[in-house]
């Protein structure tokens, strides 16, 4: 990255040394560049216009000379007209002079208008860029100015523009003129209009009162403009004045009214036709640019533009232009007069701006800002309108020439000064001189930081000032308003009022309402911002029908509302105005609300239209949801109305619950007090009526309304009582009538109850009750009280209030048949008129015509007679339900059948009409089981058979099939082996195997039609296992068929069922387990009873003796096996019985086999354990059998074999009482006071896992250890006797069962031999203890094995390292550490150990780290050989290149060796000795390897923290002086081998092999320095990790002897031992290559000895050992690593030489890559994994 410049220093620097040069300026380009931005029309007169008014000129005259056609001839006639036109046609402008009657220059002035950009400093002027006079250079090449007493003359010189200043004569005039001759001659006359119009504008807000434009001396208009006095406005308290920003305060408004008189020549807005032909410069700036093309434009567009309509308006417009313009060319000299009116709303506003934000804005406007200014509104008011539209020729149209004048469509502009293209969006001008424009003036500039502040503010400010206008004017609106109220002598205001000012107060908005401004948006948006804002109210005034009011209290009607006529809405064409829209759209107006609608219906009652129109809207409302049901109330609670019928009542319509509808209730018909008038409701649609809260008026309140009042209890007449009246009963029955089919039940129920008991049928008897009527259809008999008057009234409904259509029954009877006197329920038995079959006969003939209550009647009379058994009728009478028809079949079951002469048909009209009054055609269900049941109690077998067969014959077709016959109760089935016995279908079973468990079963011959009877197969389930439990079989025959029974119907035994039966007593065994069953009875005491689950299928030979074996054939034992019943016990069942009745159990099975099950419980507890509950009773059950040894002594005095163990006392105990034998020994010392477990390991295991401890676990020892003998041979010995012989024992042991291996062992187990050795033992929990002497312990919180010195028990050590060894110690674990440790390697081969493999593993890992050593020297000599061809290649490449260079002949002779030989192509092997200097060059140096002659003296007083010193040499060469030829670069792949060669020559110390010379070629130099070699005097004491350990025989000999020192520093030397084969790895070398070596003097840290590598444990000691007790080996790693190549190094070179550096960092470098893969652990050990 470049510097970074300082650009501060650099332009000093420059400013104090550089020349002075002046910035030129190209006057013409600048000009030009500046009126480029002058783009605007009328620029030039707008300038010169705004320095008159600067002037405080009060007139301007303005001057067109013009120059004639050269080729089209002026006219000759004299009419002044034709001439004008000629000039307008073909004339061009030759100058334009502007002359104003304002102040002269003065010499400020004059000075000023030479500069460029040097404005008006006046603040109270607009002029403030300095510019504006030079845009008379766009149409102006040399301009001349005069005024007052002097003029001042433009010239240019090439680009640079001069002037020359004269001073006139003192008669010439005051005025101030500007003569521009135009620079094209062929610029035309501007369109006159558009000039006119800019004229009339200018004239809005500057001081000029007059402007005349004359062209070659005709007055084309004059413009003058008259003002009126000011008036004060009031400003509203509520008004907040002051701008947001606080810049500008408005301290008061004035009003002044303005008359703009203007008179021009019709010429004016004439449209020449040819004036197009003749443009052919478009550049001049006054010229409306773009005018034609505008309206070319806009006709083409206008064609394009779709619809009849705009083609007939535009059409329309065109044929009104083009009358127009003809009328103007017949008269071009006429002249044309106007006069508009307007005013001016003036604000005086109070600056206030701070002292920084005043400096830059002068900085931007070179004039300071003012402290006072004004901001001012032009505006027409609709007076002034109609008064200028008066003057006007047309009063509909504003004069052409004012058109720009009179702001509309919210083109108001904003004018500074002058018009600018700003609009304000309002039809408003509002001028701002102090607002700073862009430079063009044609816009506002709200870019500028400042400026942008101070404009915003101006916007602001007339955004309040148009607040206040609008204020005065609805002021002045409310008084008119209020004044022409008083006129008309009212006091309060009407619609018509308002709508008198509606035109003034429509203008009035479209005046003020705010439209989007342009080009730029955000000055309307500021300016409406502050109209909004300015204010505390949001509200403002408008017109409602009810006057000014505030708009908050104003109303949207978006429809009529007729019957609300006082609350003060908003005129229909107010709504569409854009300043109304935005009240609306804030809130501030909004529509007529319920409570304003409330608020007007609770002052006043409604008359009947109002009703009508307020039901309409409320209707409405409701069903475009706008109101909700609470609203809706609420309004009906307040409306009152007057009914308009000329009764003067009065509805309340909170009290009006229905309306009529007339498809129910006729109109004409009289109706409830609080039901609507229909009237009012006619035009409304029922949904609206039903959304208002009213209900249809139903038929059945509206009857029992006429119903309530007749007679005199209301207030109908009687022509209405519809019980007296049968004119209005044959009117309201129709009604009903009609209603009767869509009428629910229970209105018609309600109908019929109110009609029913009332007279209202006409009939030819007078008005009847239903009931006592009849159809005219019944002429039975001619005196009955019939129908009559009754038209559209359905049969159906007459029918059901109870009109007869048949003859009463007890009439029937009085006239037709005889009674007699006694009898007054029945026919009597002879009857001279009519029998019950004539009276059946007749009933028959009109059944459909019969009341209800005369069948009922009937039903319950006795009417006909039964027959006997000569089939004659009886004298008694009988309900027709009683008897039966008459059938023979029912005759033979002597039931009561009917009496009827002749055949009888059940199919017939009377066979139909008695099976409807009751008649049956079968006995019932019931009636049949009765027979049975009492045939079968009277032994009438015959009886009953013949019902049982009229069962079964009509199953089907009399119904009986579909009878529940479980309700049946009395028994009628016979049974089984006895006629005399009956039994429900519900008691007896058709499977005759159920006997067996005592069922009755159906007789055989019915089984076929069991079903037909209900009768099951089987008795249900669980009344069978009731039975069986009940009374269990008592024999095994019985058994074995109850079973069998049960086995038959397995399907119907589910789990509950099948978990009854399994803990029932129901299995019969012989009586020989009395504890496990009950006898059922004292009687039986050979069998007992006993659940199935707890009995056994079988003969049982292995658990006969403690379970119940039982065999009851296939069948049965299938049951059996359902219900819980096993072939063999599971070992969960007898781990169960084993807990519940250990002692039986031991009893009957004895110790031995006893043991057998607890085998098999041990074998199976893996599954068992997880049955905690189990295992919670095992652990508390005395159910473990263990042993206690008693001793054999049978007598005083005798003496115990040693063979014999005693005697073994078997007995039951819990876990915890028991103990497991894993120390034989201690368990011989108390083996009398225990309880031991079996010698089993899977009893063990299985004692052990419920809580049995074992010996070992008991065990607390306490050691008394004495002093450390002083020979620590024998320690050593056993120690490495013990890391030998571990791996032999641990071979057959699996991983799981080992705790420490033979690793560990060799890594932390150290042995120390010491003087005596004192052991006490006592078992925890007993009260036991005994003391030895040992030869071998294990100390009890350190793996240190103290042995005694004078010899050690190998069984004690053995006892000692087995619980170090396996997690579990056994005595047979100890006994075979023992053999091991004991036998020698050929016995133990002798004995099938694989003594080879074991011992020789370590070899075998060395082997395998050899052959991966040998594989990487291989991969390197590959490497090697690839290198070396490749290098071949290349230095013969270069060779050849060489030989061609030029200057080179090819016969010239080879180059000479100093020793005379000739050098050629061939490569020489010696290295050129430079040294490498950077990281890896510095490294010897570093550890001190690099010994330069100069430091040999310093050598000797180094300690170990300076750097190391040089390293000593044994038994190396003398090094050979020889004459050095010239030396060459070293091929890689040489040097590469040399280094590998080195490596491979490295041997172990003492090895048998004999290390050959290594083949190097000479790498030399002269030697000229001392290089010193200290010797070495150090002696074997051992091997830590393959590595071979020496101590000087110095320090052996002051007092640390090698066992003292292998036993101090054994952790540390294995720590360094393993760095150092890390090291090895690296550079692949065998590990016997290593030595340590430890001296406590010299400072020798390394020596290669015969090609054997030594390195000092001392220095190791001091520099690493901390850091590597932590676990980070890194940095040794690096040492050690550049310590071993200089030793590698002395394998090639014996001397501290160059050659020698050279070596070692070509090691280090080569290497290097490994060493920092080894430190991130990618290499692993060449060496084989340990077991």
């Amino acid at each position: 990255m470049p510097p970074k410049l300082d650009y501060d220093a650099l332009r000093a620097q420059t400013m104090g040394a550089g020349n002075d040069e002046a910035v030129t300026v190209n006057t013409r380009a600048l000009i030009d560049k500046v009126l480029a931005r002058y783009s605007g029309e009328w620029t030039t007169l707008r300038e010169l216009l705004q320095n008159a008014a600067d002037a405080s000129a009060s007139k301007v005259t303005i001057r067109f000379e013009t120059l004639p056609s050269p080729t089209i001839p002026v006219p000759q006639s004299p009419e002044p007209s034709t001439r004008l036109k000629h000039v307008l046609l073909h004339h061009t402008l030759k100058s334009m002079i502007v002359e104003n009657n304002g102040e002269a220059f003065h010499d400020h002035d004059w000075a000023r208008l030479k500069k460029i950009a040097e404005g008006n400093p006046d603040e109270t002027k607009i002029g403030a860029f300095g510019v504006g006079f030079y845009s008379v250079f766009a149409d102006c090449e040399e301009p001349f100015v005069s005024s007052g007493k002097e003029a001042l003359a433009f010239y240019w010189q090439k680009d640079a523009l001069f002037t020359k200043r004269l001073a006139l004569p003192n008669g010439q005039s005051t005025s101030t003129t500007f003569v521009l001759p135009m620079r094209n001659q062929t610029s035309p006359i501007p369109p006159l209009l558009s000039l006119c119009q800019f004229l009339t504008s200018s004239l809005t807000f500057v001081g000029l009162e007059s402007i005349e434009l004359d062209i070659d001396g005709w007055t084309i208009a004059a413009l003058n403009k008259k003002i009126a006095p000011s008036l004060d406005l009031q400003i509203p308290k509520e008004m907040d004045t002051k701008t947001r920003e606080g810049l500008m305060h408005v301290k008061g408004v004035t009003k002044e009214a303005a008359q703009l008189d203007a008179r021009w020549l019709k010429v004016v807005e004439w449209k020449p036709k040819a004036a197009t032909n003749n443009l052919k410069d478009a550049g001049s700036g006054l010229t409306v640019r773009g005018a034609h093309s505008t309206q070319s434009l806009r006709g083409f567009f206008s064609r394009l533009a779709p619809g009849a309509s705009n083609s007939a308006a535009l059409e329309k417009a065109a044929q009104e232009e083009r009358q127009l313009q003809q009328s103007l060319e017949e008269d071009l000299m006429g002249e044309s007069t106007a006069t508009v009116f307007i005013h001016v709303n003036k604000a005086t506003v109070q600056t206030t701006v701070n002292q920084s934000f005043a400096t830059e804005l002068e900085r931007a406007t070179k004039k300071p800002p003012p402290q006072y200014t004004t901001v001012s509104l032009l505006s027409a008011s609709y007076d002034e309108q109609v008064a200028s539209s008066s003057v006007a020729q047309k009063a509909s149209e504003i004069p052409r020439v004012f058109s720009t004048f009179i702001p509309t469509n919210g083109k108001g502009r904003i004018f500074i000064g002058f018009t600018t293209n700003q609009t304000t969006g309002l039809n408003v001008h509002i001028s701002t001189p102090s607002v700073i424009p862009t430079v063009e003036r044609e816009s506002i500039d709200l870019n500028n930081r400042f400026v942008r502040v101070w404009n915003v503010e101006l916007l602001r400010v007339a955004g309040i000032v148009a607040r206040v206008s609008w204020g005065n004017e609805t002021t002045e609106l409310k008084e008119k308003l209020a004044q022409a109220v008083k006129s008309a002598g009212r006091k309060c205001i009407v619609k018509e009022d308002a709508a008198a000012v509606l035109p003034e107060a429509l203008f009035l908005h479209n005046t003020f309402t705010w439209n989007e401004s342009t080009p730029s948006a955000e000055v309307g948006t500021l300016m409406e911002e502050a109209f909004w804002t300015c204010n505390q109210k949001t509200t403002i005034a408008t017109l409602s029908t009810q006057g000014i009011l505030p708009s908050s209290k104003v109303r949207i009607s978006p429809e009529e509302l007729g019957f609300v006529e006082d609350i003060p809405t908003l005129p229909e064409a107010l709504a569409d105005v854009g300043l109304v829209k935005k009240l609306i759209d804030y809130g501030v107006i909004t529509e007529v609300t319920i409570s304003d609608i409330k608020s007007e219906l609770e002052g006043k009652a409604l008359n009947s239209s109002q009703l009508e129109c307020f039901l309409k809207w409320l209707g409405h409302k409701a069903r475009i949801s706008e109101v909700d049901g609470v609203m809706i109330h609420s309004l009906l609670n307040v409306a009152v109305a007057n009914d308009g019928d000329g009764t003067g009542r009065v509805i309340v319509l909170a009290e009006m619950k229905n309306f009529l509808n007339t498809s129910r209730i006729p109109p004409e018909m009289p109706i409830p007090p609080s039901t609507l008038p229909f009237k009012f409701t006619k035009k409304i649609s029922k949904a609206d009526l039903e959304l208002m809260g009213f209900e249809d008026l139903h038929l059945v309140p509206w009857l029992r309304w006429l119903l309530e009042n007749v007679g005199d209890r209301g207030d109908l007449s009687a022509d209405y009582d519809i019980t007296t009246s049968p004119e209005f009963a044959s009117s309201v029955l129709p009604v009903i009538s009609k209603q009767w089919d869509g009428l629910s039940q229970s209105s018609k129920t309600t109908v019929l109850e109110l009609l029913t008991p009332r007279t209202v049928i006409p009939t030819k008897m007078g008005m009847k009750k239903p009931a006592e009527a009849y159809f005219p259809s019944v002429k039975l008999f001619h005196d009955l009280p019939v129908i009559i008057g009754v038209q559209g009234v359905k049969e159906k409904f007459l029918s059901q209030l109870g009109v007869r259509k048949t003859v009463e029954i007890g009439v029937v009877f009085e006239r037709l048949v005889d009674r007699t006197p006694d009898s007054k329920t029945q026919i009597p038995a002879s009857s001279s008129k009519w029998s019950h079959v004539d009276l059946i006969k007749y009933l028959a003939s009109v059944r459909n015509d019969i009341p209800p209550a005369d069948i009922n009647r009937l039903k319950s009379m006795k009417i006909c007679p039964a027959e006997t058994e000569s089939l004659q009728p009886t004298q008694e009478r009988y309900l027709v339900s009683e008897l039966l028809e008459p059938d023979q079949a029912l005759r033979r079951l002597r039931l009561r059948t009917m009496q009827w002469p002749g055949i009888y048909r059940p199919e017939s009209n009377e066979g139909r009409f008695l099976t409807f009054l009751g008649l049956r055609s079968a006995p019932s269900y019931i009636d049949l089981i009765k027979i049975m049941s009492n045939a079968a109690g009277n032994q009438d077998t015959e009886l009953r058979d013949r019902a049982l067969k009229y069962f079964i014959d009509y199953h089907q077709t009399k119904g009986y099939s579909q009878i529940d016959h479980s309700s049946v109760t009395l028994p009628y089935l016979p049974v089984q082996g006895s006629e005399k016995k009956a039994a429900t279908p519900n008691n007896c079973f058709s499977n005759e195997r159920a006997s067996f468990l005592g069922f009755d079963i159906l007789r055989r011959d019915l089984h076929v039609h069991a079903l037909k009877f209900g009768v099951r197969p089987d008795p249900p389930m669980a009344e069978c296992i009731n039975r069986l439990i009940k009374d269990p079989p008592r024999t095994k025959r019985s058994a074995r068929e109850q079973f069998a029974y049960f086995a038959s119907r397995l399907s119907d035994i589910n789990d509950p069922y099948a978990e009854t039966l399994s803990g029932a007593p129901i299995v019969p065994v012989a009586s020989k387990s009395k504890s496990l069953a009950s006898p059922t009875s004292e009687k039986s005491e050979q069998f007992v009873h006993i659940p199935p689950r707890i009995c056994f299928l079988g003969d049982g030979e292995k658990y006969a003796d403690i379970f119940d074996y039982v065999d009851f054939g296939h069948e049965a034992n299938t049951f059996l096996l359902r219900v819980g019943s096993k072939h063999e016990p599971s070992t969960t069942e007898l781990t169960r019985l084993l807990v519940r009745e250990p002692a039986r159990i031991f009893s009957v099975l004895g110790d031995a086999r006893y043991l057998e099950l607890l085998r098999s419980i041990a074998a199976s507890w893996r599954t068992l354990k997880k049955d905690k509950t189990l295992v919670k009773d095992m652990r508390n059950a005395k159910c473990l059998l263990a042993y206690r040894e008693i001793s054999s002594k049978s007598s005083k005095g005798a003496v115990e074999d040693e063979e014999d163990s005693g005697i073994k006392a078997w007995e039951l105990a819990n876990a915890n009482q028991v103990v497991i034998v894993d120390d034989i020994i201690t368990y011989h010392l108390f083996k009398t006071r225990l309880l031991a477990a079996p010698m089993e390991e899977t009893l063990e295991d299985f004692y052990h896992s419920l809580g049995a401890h074992e010996v070992a676990s008991l065990l607390q020892e306490k050691q008394s250890i004495g002093m450390v003998a002083t020979d620590e041979t024998l320690a050593l010995k056993l120690q490495q006797l013990i890391q030998e012989r571990s791996r032999l024992f641990l071979a057959d042991y699996p991983l799981e069962s080992i705790k420490h291996n033979a690793k560990w062992i060799e890594q932390n187990l150290r042995v120390k031999c010491v003087r005596s050795i004192s052991l006490r033992k006592s078992l925890s929990g007993y009260n036991l203890s005994h003391t030895e002497n040992r030869s071998a312990v294990l100390h009890s919180e350190k793996p240190i094995l103290y042995v005694t010195a004078t010899g050690y028990d190998m069984f004690e050590v053995s006892q000692a390292l087995v619980p170090v060894l396996l997690q579990r110690s056994k005595p047979q674990s100890m006994f075979m550490l023992e053999m091991i440790l004991e036998s020698s390697l050929p016995k133990l081969r002798s004995r099938g150990y694989n003594v080879a493999r074991l011992l020789n593993q370590k070899a075998t890992e060395a082997r395998i780290a050899e052959e991966a050593r040998k594989q990487q020297l291989d991969e390197e000599q590959r490497e090697m050989r690839e290198r070396e061809a490749k290098w071949k290649e290349t230095q013969a490449a270069k060779a050849q290149k060489q030989a061609s260079m030029p200057g080179v002949f090819p016969d010239s002779p080879d180059r000479q060796r100093p020793d005379g030989s000739r050098q050629t192509a061939a490569i020489d092997d010696e290295p050129i000795i430079s040294r490498p200097r950077g990281f890896l060059s510095d490294i010897s140096r570093q550890f001190g390897f690099d010994r330069r002659p100069s430091s040999h003296a310093d050598r000797g007083t180094r300690g170990i923290e300076d750097a190391p010193p040089s390293y000593s040499q044994g038994d190396v060469q003398k090094p050979q002086t020889h004459i050095h030829p010239p030396e060459i670069v070293t091929a890689p792949h040489q040097l590469q081998q040399n280094l590998v060669n080195a490596i491979q020559a490295s041997r172990a110390h003492n090895s048998t092999s004999v290390a050959s010379q290594p083949v190097v070629n000479e790498v030399k130099e002269t030697a000229s320095y001392c290089d010193a070699r200290p010797g070495q005097d150090i002696s074997y004491i051992g091997e830590i990790t393959d590595v071979r350990v020496f101590l000087s025989n110095a320090v052996a000999g002051n007092g640390m002897p090698a066992a003292k020192f292998l036993a101090a520093n054994a952790s540390a030397l294995k720590l360094f031992a393993s760095v150092l084969l890390d090291c090895a790895d690296i550079f692949a070398l065998k590990p016997n290559t290593m030595h340590i070596y430890y001296d406590d003097a010299g400072s020798t840290i390394a020596f290669n000895q015969d090609k054997a590598l030594f390195f000092n444990y001392r220095y190791f000691d001091s520099l690493h050992l901390p850091v590597v007790q932590q676990g980070n080996k890194a940095d040794a790693v690096v040492y050690w690593c550049v310590v071993m190549a200089h030793e590698l190094a002395h394998n090639l070179v014996s001397d501290h030489s160059a050659q020698h550096s050279y070596y070692t960092e070509s090691l280090v470098i080569q290497y290097f890559p490994r060493i920092a893969s080894k430190i991130a652990g990618n290499i692993p050990r060449l060496q084989a994994p340990q077991c």
